[in-house]
């Protein structure tokens, strides 16, 4: 049986070289069911605090890449008082710089990224992206490079952050059933929208140990049989009739459903920020 890892990545730039470590370091190990948890662009002690209180709720192991010593002294602190292994795995390879160098590394966020327009277009994503999260500021949708729609807890938002790193505009729209979505998201022309799907059984699962991490009621037409099936098929006709493309992330992580994302918009011509 797989164990299951929490992993937290927290960067104040766009976590790139971060993510690249964990996934180098967790090939190394097999049965392992890593729920990943991404947090780019770290720079406020307000910011931190809301991560820490995600960290406490799905406590594992956090790896970060921060410059900023206040947050990162805070970030340790309080992952010492829960009881949790905090890593900075870019500090041997500074220390032993520093040493032969003779010289303090330059404390500057994402300093390893040269600032060009690639640079500013991926953090304009990131920007983009986090405000037009879960169906937000539709107004703007054409804007965006692609449009993911799915039933809650379809990995929607996570993804939507993993694109915006690699310089997508993503936004992302829930599918209700009391609640169609807005008519424009049937009319866009410049976004790509995607379905992400899933099984129903998987979907409750994810969304029973939701609300058991929120202490609330398990058992409500949330996670009921007949109601997510239900919504999963309408969803599922939803992207039929409009002819969008769906991905299946029922046994996809993060990375392998935002890698199939951009398989399709390399197919289709979608390029990061309209380019």
């Amino acid at each position: 049986m797989a164990m299951r890892l929490h992993l937290h990545l927290l960067s104040d730039s766009t976590g790139e070289t971060l993510e690249n470590i964990a996934k180098a370091a967790l090939a190394q190990y097999d049965d392992v069911e890593t729920l990943r948890h991404f947090w780019p662009m770290v720079r406020s002690e307000a910011h931190l605090e809301r991560i820490l209180q995600e960290i406490s709720q799905n406590p594992g192991l956090v790896l970060f890449t921060l410059v900023n010593a206040d947050i990162r002294r805070t970030l340790e602190t309080r992952c010492r008082s829960m009881g949790l292994p905090a890593i900075a795995p870019l500090d041997p390879v500074n220390h032993a710089l520093s040493s032969l160098l003779g010289q303090e590394a330059k404390a500057r966020p994402g300093r390893q990224h040269t600032l060009d327009a690639a640079y500013f277009a991926r953090v304009d994503a990131i920007q983009f992206t986090i405000a037009h999260d879960d169906g937000i500021g539709w107004e703007d949708w054409e804007e965006a490079d692609i449009v993911l729609a799915g039933v809650s807890r379809s990995s929607k938002t996570p993804t939507s952050i993993y694109l915006a790193n690699r310089g997508f505009k993503t936004a992302n729209i829930p599918i209700v059933l009391e609640s169609p979505p807005p008519p424009s998201l049937f009319t866009l022309k410049h976004p790509m929208v995607v379905g992400l799907t899933t099984s129903a059984e998987r979907l409750i699962q994810v969304r029973r140990n939701r609300l058991l991490s929120l202490n609330q009621a398990p058992e409500t037409a949330y996670v009921d049989q007949d109601s997510v099936t239900r919504e999963v098929a309408y969803a599922r006709r939803m992207f039929a009739d409009n002819d969008w493309p769906v991905i299946d992330v029922t046994r996809r992580s993060i990375e392998e459903t935002a890698a199939a994302i951009i398989t399709l918009c390399t197919e289709r011509g979608v390029k990061p920020d309209g380019k």
